[in-house]
């Protein structure tokens, strides 16, 4: 089976008019292609939906998350996502995606019965914070994971979330610009949520950082420090998955809608 090319995934998209030159550039100047392609799991041949849905979460694995107390909320609120998605009468539209901010990957897209659960023994947060180099990575791999269903004739609505507890403060290639370029592109084309939720550290304004980042001011959680108000948070996102997940009417009103939408 052949793997797909992401650099012609990428063109497909361009050709299309859905990534401008900005985020090409941004995609395929750097050496991230194999990164991307570690994401894209299973193929498409192997799915038997007529229509699929992307759900990928990227859970920070910064040391802060550990000093902060909060790496069983981030487990729970994970695995949370998954109960939830599972319960759902979609479950077999939709495919999981997990890669931590610092570039493991969990597991990369598949069906959500093979999706694998965080743990202690696979969540030990005591990285740095790259944020903008590894949402680009992210977002290209929502981008070309997409792609690839749309190439081959199946719909496809994507819902992202990435999630940390600090500003940017170790990334080497990306900047917030580059996120922005490559996350703007994938809003205008009406597939794609992308939202993101700041961990209040006690200094970083997350709703600054996010919006340069590209990130629709709706689509933004700020839960405060605390086991309770984590989980809460990832609740919410679980909320708005499934809702998105339902159908191609109630994605165009829950991304226009943001975490609030009905």
């Amino acid at each position: 089976m052949n793997t797909p090319n992401i650099n012609d995934l990428f063109q497909s998209a361009h050709d299309e008019g859905i990534l401008s030159n900005q985020s090409m550039q941004a995609l395929t100047v750097f050496d991230i292609g194999a990164q991307i392609q570690a994401g894209l799991g299973i193929h498409v041949d192997d799915v038997m939906a007529s229509e699929v849905v992307l759900v990928t979460i990227m859970p920070d694995d910064s040391g802060s998350i550990q000093f902060g107390s909060n790496a069983q909320a981030v487990r729970g609120g994970h695995n949370s996502v998954l109960d939830a998605l599972q319960a759902s009468q979609q479950q077999d539209n939709i495919l999981a995606h997990n890669r931590y901010l610092n570039g493991d990957i969990l597991y990369p897209y598949c069906p959500l019965s093979q999706a694998i659960r965080m743990d202690t023994k696979n969540y030990n947060p005591n990285k740095g914070t790259p944020l903008y180099d590894q949402t680009v990575i992210l977002l290209g791999t929502v981008l070309a994971k997409a792609q690839e269903f749309s190439d081959n004739g199946v719909p496809v609505r994507t819902v992202t979330l990435i999630i940390t507890d600090g500003a940017d403060c170790h990334s080497v290639r990306a900047s917030a610009r580059d996120v922005a370029a490559i996350a703007e592109d994938m809003l205008m084309s009406e597939n794609h949520i992308i939202a993101a939720m700041g961990i209040d550290d006690g200094s970083t304004n997350f709703r600054q950082v996010f919006k340069e980042m590209g990130i629709r001011d709706q689509w933004i959680l700020t839960p405060a420090n605390s086991d309770a108000e984590i989980r809460k948070a990832f609740q919410v996102f679980s909320q708005s998955a499934i809702r998105a997940s339902q159908s191609a009417a109630n994605f165009s009103q829950s991304s226009f809608g943001g975490f609030g939408s009905p």
